[in-house]
Parts: C-alpha cells; sequence; structure tokens
C-alpha cells in the first residue's frame, strides 16, 4: 500500500525499515502512551518480529508512516469480529522528534478514508489515555467525536487511568451492508 497524505507517506512495512522503526519505537513517553504489548525497550527484533507479523496478515491493516527517510511511525486497523464485524479499532503512534507538527492528524486523517474505502466499515474508533492529550487533539481534528470516558478502564505503568473513547462513523458503500445511518442512539 502507498497512501500519500500532506507531510508524508502511509506505507507497506518492509524489513529495511527494523532500524528506523527501532531506533523511534525505543522511547519511554512513546510507551506511555500505547498498550503494553507495545514493547519497551524497543529493539531491532521486536521491529523484525513486528514487520513479519503485518506483511503476512490478510488483508494488511498495519502501515509504516515514512515522511521521506524511512520509517518513523506505525498506524492501523483491528478489523472487529462477531456483532462488531462492521468496526475496527485505529491504533498509531509516532516518534517523538515528529510531534506536535501536525502529522499525526494529517495521517489520521486519511488513513480513516482509506479505511472506509477499503473495509466494510460503518465505525472507526479509537482510545486514548487520559494522560495522552495530544492524541485526543489528533482524534478530535481528524474528524472522531468524543463518545466516552472510561473511568479507571487501564492499568499503565503502575496507575490505574481513565481512557477517552473516540469514534466516527459512515454510512456503508456496499449495498450488501445494513444502513448504518440513524443508529446513533440519544442518552435518555
Amino acid at each position: 500500500m502507498h497512501l500519500p497524505f500532506s507531510g508524508g507517506l502511509i506505507r507497506s512495512c518492509q524489513p529495511g525499515d527494523s532500524d528506523s522503526l527501532a531506533r523511534e519505537a525505543d522511547n519511554r513517553n512513546i510507551w506511555l502512551t500505547v498498550r503494553d504489548r507495545f514493547p519497551h525497550p524497543y529493539t531491532r527484533a521486536h521491529a523484525e518480529a513486528w514487520i513479519d507479523r503485518v506483511t503476512s496478515d490478510r488483508p494488511e491493516t498495519h502501515f509504516a508512516i515514512d515522511l521521506g527517510a524511512g520509517a518513523v511511525g506505525g498506524i492501523g486497523l483491528e478489523l472487529q469480529k462477531d456483532v462488531s464485524r462492521y468496526s475496527a479499532e485505529l491504533g498509531y503512534w509516532l516518534g517523538q522528534a515528529h510531534w506536535g507538527r501536525g502529522i499525526m492528524t494529517a495521517a489520521v486523517s486519511r488513513f480513516t478514508a482509506y479505511a472506509f474505502e477499503t473495509f466494510d466499515l460503518c465505525r472507526i474508533y479509537g482510545l486514548v489515555f487520559e494522560t495522552n492529550p495530544a492524541s485526543q487533539r489528533v482524534l478530535e481534528r481528524a474528524g472522531y467525536a468524543l463518545e466516552g470516558r472510561l473511568r479507571r478502564a487501564v492499568y499503565k505503568d503502575g496507575r490505574i487511568l481513565d481512557q477517552f473513547l473516540y469514534a466516527v462513523s459512515h454510512p456503508p458503500r456496499l449495498p450488501h451492508l445494513p444502513s448504518c445511518e440513524g443508529m446513533d442512539i440519544a442518552p435518555s
């Protein structure tokens, strides 16, 4: 996959990305914003294992963010199953040297459009720790709406934290899908 966005490129991971991914991902400040399955310290072996996994997944749902000199982050979807099969969870990270420049907002916006164009989805959501207001702003600027605050929902770095749920929905593009329109449930 080759998906340009303002300021960079979302593309398939490649074996040659392992050094740059390990260099960018081996950062405690990044680890504090992601799930524990994202290791810290992050080594070249971790990067190689990740690249092996995501390049063999079908459909391909996890990609590298490239700003012109190699992979400096990642973005992807976890396609849901069973009754949630028309939903996907969005995940992303970016090397700290590139924070605060609008790169992730542009990448999330473009990737969200790609995901709705490519997969049978009505909804894409993201979960953000309360300690990561920058990621909350990324999702808001990319068109995601805050749907709720999950109190005391996660354990990260020795602390129980709240988590924010953001989502964007989209009418289905394929005729075999049920209508997603009008499914918003107002609080009573």
